[in-house]
């Protein structure tokens, strides 16, 4: 908590602020009760009605300044608090940003997600009411206390007895809730993770008829996350109670004993009402205290899950300078081997070929391969395990993620679109690119004809991942996407499972123009989209079963015509 709390000396005039306008109101409603005793010992009781009007006055400006006070308090600890959990959510998105596909992996996209928002928040809410009570609290206590003593010192022994006894209670009850609020935030992130699950999945889910099962799983996400919670609120709702019947028998034997002083004319009234009054501003001192108590372990738990993505390296960073291009649009794989984290086999073992611009490298295998897995280490989402990746004939690992990043055009197996304009989308892959360009690329994806047919064409608004879009139609988009960019790698993953016959023919006639000055890396399904191609590599459980053309894996390899005669019987059998 004290790690995350140091980035508010960002605000360090405005907490100042904060801390001297408390200050200045708890100085008032320290005053207050000596004014009143003045107007009942002085006023009332002599029947003096000028000292009445007069205190009475103080009284009135003394709670106005105490008003104004705690006003401005709570208006620049706010500001304080929500600029401090806005620099938070940047911080932690701008690390998670240099994250590894592999460092999403190990923490989780859902958890993620509710460090960014939920702790975040809980750290919000605790750090405006330590900025409220961490001045106002312990000069409350000490003030009341002191105040208190120099009203009548024999009657401030009730004290010594009922503090420790409420210390105590406070100290058994948060020991046995501390453990209790890590576990709520576990169960929390779990109940994202279902919730997340059954949104982004509810096509399959409904087309499954799996509902009920889902609905099933859901209920006991939300039923543990609320068993956990119930369990810490009992415990902390034995707080409440507690600080009030120890403040209540403590008024109690403060009005006994200061009655029987009274009566032995040790004390007056309205010293004892004052008294009473210091002894209550002592008691909801400590009960603004042990507010805090109830949020600060559950603060410190979101703190240390916040931490630990702030303390997470990502897995591989940038080394070195970046080097000069040595040979312009080629890709080359040199005995690489990748292992997923903590998997026992590796998922590529001792891939080797080289792509020279202006060829089609194709690659082909069933399921399992490793054919998404060869694609993510050209762009290095992963780390390879040994072997060196070149890409212009300079390591990627030798130079910046931004630099190999930028020479690359990706179509992922899953077209992925985000909200805004058609326009929007395909500059994704080329900010500054022009109406013209846009245009283009979108005519080699054979996608303006479509995209020229809706009412507002190029400016056409596009929903949440492209849902108001066939799936053929997003597949166009992203082609588009990555063909503004010029790139010197192209890699198309699976990238036309979703065009037909007539429209797949139609764009690789249109890419082999426009990419020949580049590399093309193409991973398909469908022989018909590799057959033409300058190499193929068949991959068979993560390793290199063969290479080379149509014809000669034809020829030469047995996997690569399990394949061909696969399909041709399917469409045969069709």
């Amino acid at each position: 908590m004290l790690k995350l709390t140091k980035q508010l000396t960002a605000y360090k005039w405005m907490i100042l602020s904060v801390f001297a306008l408390i200050f200045i109101q708890v100085l008032s409603d320290l005053y207050l009760p000596t004014l009143m005793a003045d107007i009942i010992d002085n006023g009332v009781v002599v029947g003096d009605t000028g000292v009445i009007w007069r205190v009475g006055g103080i009284m009135l400006a003394v709670s106005a300044l105490g008003a104004i006070a705690s006003v401005g308090a709570s208006y620049y600890a706010s500001k304080s608090a929500m600029g401090f959990g806005r620099d938070l959510r940047r911080k932690v998105f701008k690390h998670v940003d240099e994250f590894s596909m592999q460092d999403f992996d190990s923490v989780g996209t859902a958890s993620l997600i509710t460090r960014t928002t939920n702790d975040i928040t809980q750290i919000q809410q605790v750090v405006i009411m330590m900025l409220r009570m961490v001045v106002s609290a312990p000069i409350m206590f000490v003030g009341g206390l002191i105040m208190a003593v120099s009203k009548d010192p024999k009657l401030s022994l009730i004290i010594l007895v009922t503090m420790p006894i409420l210390a105590v209670s406070i100290y058994f009850i948060m020991k046995k809730a501390l453990p209790l609020f890590k576990l709520v935030q576990d169960k929390l992130d779990r109940l994202n993770l279902v919730m997340r699950e059954n949104l982004t999945g509810i096509r399959v889910i409904r087309a499954f008829n799996r509902e009920k099962q889902e609905k099933d799983r859901l209920q006991k996400a939300n039923s543990d996350l609320t068993d956990v919670s119930i369990k810490v609120n009992r415990i902390m709702a034995f707080l409440m109670p507690v600080l009030m019947l120890i403040m209540n028998l403590t008024v109690v034997a403060v009005i006994w004993f200061g009655g029987i002083r009274i009566d032995n004319g040790g004390m007056q009234v309205g010293d004892l009402m004052a008294f009473i009054q210091y002894i209550t501003q002592m008691m909801f001192a400590l009960i603004m205290a042990s507010m805090m108590f109830i949020m600060i372990p559950r603060a410190s738990v979101s703190a240390q899950r916040i931490n630990e993505v702030l303390e997470l390296e990502p897995t591989f960073v940038d080394q070195g300078s970046t080097q000069a291009d040595q040979e312009k649009g080629t890709l080359s794989f040199e005995d690489v081997t990748f292992h997923y984290p903590g998997a026992e086999e590796p998922a590529l073992s001792h891939i080797s070929f080289k792509a020279n611009p202006g060829e089609v490298t194709a690659i082909i295998g069933g399921t399992g391969a490793g054919k998404s897995t060869l694609v993510n280490l050209i762009p290095r989402f992963y780390d390879i395990t040994s072997g060196v990746i070149r890409i212009n004939g300079v390591d990627v690992r030798n130079a910046s993620q931004e630099s190999v990043r930028s020479k690359i055009g990706l179509v992922p197996q899953k077209a992925l679109l985000f909200t805004g304009s058609i326009t929007e989308n395909i500059k994704y892959g080329k900010e500054d690119a022009t109406e013209d360009e846009v245009k283009h690329a979108s005519m080699v994806a054979q996608a303006h004809e479509f995209i020229s047919k809706m009412e507002q064409g190029y400016d056409t608004m596009l929903a949440q991942g492209g849902s108001n879009l066939s799936g053929g139609q997003k597949q166009r988009l992203s082609i588009a996407r990555a063909l503004v960019r010029k790139p010197d790698v192209y890699i198309f993953d699976d990238s036309f499972s979703a065009l037909d016959y007539k429209t797949d023919k139609n764009l690789r006639a249109a890419l082999k123009e426009e990419t020949k000055d580049a590399t093309v890396i193409l991973v398909a399904q469908r022989i018909s989209t590799v057959v033409d191609a300058d190499r193929i590599i068949v991959l068979d459980k993560g390793t290199m079963a063969g290479i080379g053309t149509h014809k000669q894996l034809m020829e030469e390899n047995e996997v690569y015509r399990e394949i061909v005669k696969s399909q041709s019987s399917e469409e045969e059998t069709a």
